[in-house]
C-alpha cells in the first residue's frame, strides 16, 4: 500500500515544526495548517492569486496550506504565506508591494499566528 501524506522531507519537517509551534505557543492555527498539509498530494490546496486578492483584508496575512499559483492579479500589497509558490506568483505578489513567505519563515516571525486568515 502506498503511503499517504507528504513524502517530501522538507514538507515533513515543516509540518512537524508547525505542530510543535501549535503546542508550545497555544496557537491552534498552526495545528489546522499542519493537518491540511498532512493530506495526500491530490487533496492539498492550490490557490490562485485572484482568490487571495478577493479574500485578503487590510492588516492580515493570508495562509495557504498548499501551493500558490499565478492565475489572476493582486491589486494591493498582501502578505502571503504558503508551503510553496510558483515563480510567477512570487513575482506578481512582490510586484504589487506584498511579501511571499514560506510557512517556516513566517512561523519564526509570528509564532502565535495572530492577524492571519487561512484561505482554502
Amino acid at each position: 500500500m502506498k503511503p499517504t501524506g507528504p513524502t517530501n522531507p522538507r514538507l515533513i519537517r515543516m509540518v512537524n515544526r508547525l505542530e510543535r509551534a501549535s503546542r508550545l505557543n497555544n496557537a491552534p492555527i498552526w495545528r489546522i495548517v499542519a493537518e491540511r498539509l498532512r493530506k495526500p498530494t491530490r487533496s492539498r490546496v492550490e490557490v490562485n492569486l485572484w482568490k487571495i486578492d478577493k479574500y485578503s483584508g487590510e492588516s492580515e496575512a493570508i495562509i495557504i496550506p498548499g501551493k500558490v499559483l499565478a492565475e489572476g492579479e493582486i491589486t494591493r500589497p498582501v502578505v502571503v504565506v504558503a508551503a510553496s509558490f510558483s515563480a510567477s506568483a512570487i513575482k506578481k505578489i512582490e510586484g504589487a508591494g506584498g511579501k511571499a513567505y514560506l510557512l517556516d519563515e513566517y512561523l519564526e516571525k509570528n509564532p502565535k499566528g495572530s492577524n492571519t486568515r487561512i484561505v482554502v
